[in-house]
């Protein structure tokens, strides 16, 4: 059984993920988020870290050592994000050791990928948008959206 690390910040990314959750409900899942009821709300098992975007240097650098703690510690198959930057540096990490990774880039982004949509084409196995006329042959790829 694979054993699934789902990455959401709060918000939007988080809501898309807890559809993409019915997918993988039968695998060993472990969720990462940036607060701790949203973990309670959702009655799942995980972890939480520092939210942190480009601009927080000191909150990013501490996100990266609370996620590569995470990956270390739950050792997954496969990593999932909808975003944000959280969830591009477990893919990152979880790239780094072996997991399967897979971005989906959130809905609102309608007009571009977000920045860390664009990063997550360097580590994601599968890249996804949420929007047809922001695929391309190279990826990111369109197969639906979430909501």
């Amino acid at each position: 059984m694979a054993k699934v690390l789902a990455v959401a910040s709060m918000g939007g990314h988080w809501e898309q993920l807890q559809i993409v959750a019915e997918s993988f409900k039968d695998q060993n899942a472990v969720f990462v988020t940036t607060r701790q009821d949203l973990l309670q709300q959702a009655n799942r098992q995980g972890f939480v870290v520092k939210d942190c975007n480009r601009n927080r240097l000191g909150d990013t650098l501490s996100c990266i050592w609370q996620c590569i703690r995470i990956i270390a510690k739950v050792r997954p198959s496969v990593v999932i994000s909808t975003g944000a930057a959280p969830g591009l540096i477990c893919l990152a990490l979880g790239r780094l050791t072996g997991a399967r990774t897979i971005w989906i880039d959130s809905f609102a982004n309608v007009e571009q990928l977000s920045m860390s949509g664009k990063m997550a084409g360097y580590f994601a196995h599968e890249w996804l948008t949420q929007w047809e006329h922001l695929a391309s042959p190279k990826g990111p790829f369109y197969r639906g959206e979430l909501l």
